[in-house]
């Protein structure tokens, strides 16, 4: 089978949950207990156990592709990272098949142009995606730290290198272009959501609440792992409650 794999827990309207670099289970665990009031359904991006590996590469094109059929059931959307520009693509080609649209620090720098830290961030992640584990090592784990990869001064754990590993050569984030302009047209209720860690990333976000006429939220305490963080679960579960009817 070439479909990729959803694993579905809780009970009540689905939730759709697309993860970025890390698994599910890293980006999503601390959502568990939202189970209770909704079905929490966790899709596994191409190259992540159980699903199939990619047909070439990590691509968010292909994600989009994915992710349409899972949206004939009208789910709320929640997304993570890279995995929010599949998101996007699949929600701007059928926005009424969405109830909302939660976004999770995307890679978006071209919503803030001219700005040194945004530029930085992207350029960092381009040549990460580019070069893998060949990408200078200084700037490697400046940017695995912003990515929120379990990072020190030694050795990097297995599970970064893999991670690493199965992004180099991904579709580049910033060709990305989404149609914001569809989904802001269909009045998709929206929440972007950051962890208060990095400039950059409050930008990008900060500019996207606007282009989309979106709510905003900050949650520090788990880096770029927002979903993790103090309070983030609450909000979400108050902004699903009052979206998509």
């Amino acid at each position: 089978m070439d479909e990729v794999v959803v694993v579905r827990a809780g009970s009540g309207p689905e939730v759709l949950l697309v993860h970025g670099g890390a698994g599910p289970r890293t980006t999503w665990g601390a959502l568990s207990a939202l189970g209770d009031r909704w079905t929490l359904a966790y899709v596994h991006r191409r190259g992540y156990p159980p699903s199939p590996a990619p047909r070439t590469r990590q691509d968010y094109e292909v994600d989009a592709q994915d992710l349409a059929p899972l949206l004939v059931g009208r789910p709320h959307v929640v997304a993570h990272s890279y995995g929010t520009l599949g998101a996007l693509a699949a929600v701007a080609a059928a926005p009424d098949s969405v109830r909302s649209l939660t976004l999770i620090e995307p890679p978006l720098a071209f919503l803030v142009p001219d700005d040194p830290d945004v530029a930085r961030l992207e350029r960092l992640g381009d040549t990460v995606l580019t070069q893998g584990m060949d990408t200078d090592p200084a700037e490697l784990r400046e940017f695995l730290r912003l990515a929120g990869a379990p990072v020190d001064d030694g050795p990097l754990p297995d599970g970064v290198v893999a991670g690493v590993r199965r992004a180099h050569g991904a579709r580049l984030p910033s060709r990305a272009r989404p149609r914001l302009d569809l989904v802001r047209q269909a009045r998709v209720p929206v929440l972007v959501a950051s962890g208060g860690h990095a400039a950059a990333h409050e930008r990008i976000c900060d500019a996207l609440a606007v282009t989309l006429g979106g709510e905003r939220t900050v949650h520090p305490g788990a880096g770029h792992f927002v979903a993790a963080a103090p309070g983030f679960a609450d909000r979400l579960d108050t902004f699903l409650r009052t979206s998509g009817n």
